[in-house]
């Protein structure tokens, strides 16, 4: 069955590049509605400020997902709170935010993930629809690249290889069934190098970024206080990014996925020649049995992951 969020819940924080107070709340939706964010401040006559999470309405950026409609509204990062929606098992939610971007929280989707499961998620009397991978789609840029190949869960696969030896090469799969993003995926943290950083400040970008919410390397040191969560904390938020990525294909994917040295413009790119492709991919209505391998399905409080 299709799930929404059985009650209103807010989440207040501030935005990664403006550095301003930013609040989101994630609303019940009916069943087929999917995942529809709207800025409250552009909001009026004709629904000017809904945005539908949507794989075309992305605006292609290097820092972060950004969606803008056709009226040219847009809203950027939403990644982490749409790997927080699918990794729940939410199919159906109206999110409000009252500016241009969503609060970054502490560079993760744990605290999404947390609000999710705390207020409670409501099953809804009609059937998921899945879709379902038929043959191998592939993308590059350079030596970076994506791929989808045909599978009977969703399965995320990631590579990376840096230069600081606080992050070195890192290779990760995981089965997202079940609960498997909440329990492994979903408190690790968006990282980034202190040089870049600089840039970025330099640049009037991540005004809103501080060592509590990403983790910060400088060569083989790990500037963000307590360390790392996780040895391998930035492959897994890679993973993270890549399924909040993924779920604006506007329903559970049933695919392999596998990026290497990819990021947010590369999915993105992954999910265009997806549906470019005739015969690439198909709508499935999933029965008990298959429904029981999305992401999110049976997810409950204990698998929360504790951190300081």
């Amino acid at each position: 069955m299709q799930n929404t969020v059985s009650t209103p819940i807010t989440f207040d924080g501030v935005g990664l590049h403006s550095g301003q107070p930013a609040r989101l709340v994630i609303h019940p939706a009916d069943v087929d509605s999917g995942i529809v964010f709207r800025r409250l401040d552009r909001a009026g006559r004709g629904r000017v400020g809904d945005i539908p999470a949507r794989w075309d309405l992305v605006h292609q950026s290097p820092l972060c997902t950004r969606l803008e409609n056709e009226n040219g509204l847009q809203l950027s990062t939403v990644e982490h709170v749409m790997a927080a929606l699918m990794g729940c098992g939410i199919h159906n939610a109206l999110v409000t935010v009252d500016g241009p971007e969503v609060p970054i929280l502490d560079g993760s989707a744990l605290g999404f993930v947390r609000g999710i499961l705390a207020a409670g998620i409501r099953r809804q009397s009609h059937p998921v629809r899945a879709l379902r991978v038929l043959r191998e789609v592939m993308v590059q840029r350079g030596d970076a690249w994506a791929r989808l190949t045909p599978s009977d869960t969703l399965t995320i696969e990631f590579d990376i290889a840096f230069d600081d030896a606080a992050i070195g090469t890192q290779t990760k799969v995981l089965n997202m069934a079940n609960g498997s993003f909440v329990r492994e995926l979903s408190s690790s943290r968006t990282f980034c190098r202190k040089s870049d950083v600089d840039v970025m400040r330099a640049n009037g970008l991540a005004l809103g970024g501080s060592l509590e919410n990403a983790v910060v390397v400088d060569g083989d040191n790990v500037l963000s206080p307590g360390g790392l969560r996780y040895r391998d904390e930035a492959v897994r938020h890679k993973m993270l990014d890549a399924l909040g990525d993924l779920a604006l294909a506007g329903a559970p994917l049933l695919a392999h996925y596998h990026g290497h040295k990819a990021g947010h413009a590369l999915t993105n790119d992954l999910l265009r020649a997806l549906f470019d492709q005739p015969g690439a991919v198909e709508w499935v209505t999933c029965d008990a049995a298959l429904a029981s391998k999305l992401p999110g399905a049976g997810v409950h409080w204990g698998e929360v992951p504790q951190v300081a």
